[in-house]
């Protein structure tokens, strides 16, 4: 199988604990209230989505692009998101206690009501 089968199998797995769409493109995709806790998506492409009340608790979004994602309501405890752009995300009420934001984008992010105990 080649590499890039794997990659587009990869990509087309459902929203799952622990699912792996490192570097997929996710934009645009409907994901609210999915239990993604612990899900690698370091790379991937989520501008758009919508993650309202998703649980990405633990989920490594290292380097992802969550520009314009609506991410209110949304469960990031101890999430990895250094160098993840969230220009202009929507994290109003997010859970953000434990997350790394090292060097993240957060221009014109919505952050009311979000929680940071103890982020970086």
């Amino acid at each position: 199988m080649s590499a890039t089968a794997v990659s587009a199998s990869k990509c087309s797995a459902p929203p799952a604990q622990g699912v792996d769409w490192s570097g997929c493109d996710k934009s645009f995709a409907i994901l609210s209230t999915e239990d993604l806790k612990g899900a690698n998506l370091n790379g991937a492409n989520l501008t758009s989505a919508n993650l309202i009340g998703a649980d990405l608790s633990s989920a490594n979004l290292n380097g992802a692009n969550l520009t314009g994602a609506n991410l209110l309501r949304a469960d990031l405890v101890s999430a990895p998101l250094t160098g993840a752009n969230l220009t202009k995300a929507n994290l109003n009420g997010a859970n953000l206690n434990g997350a790394n934001l090292t060097n993240a984008n957060l221009t014109s992010a919505n952050l009311t009501s979000a929680t940071l105990k103890g982020a970086t």
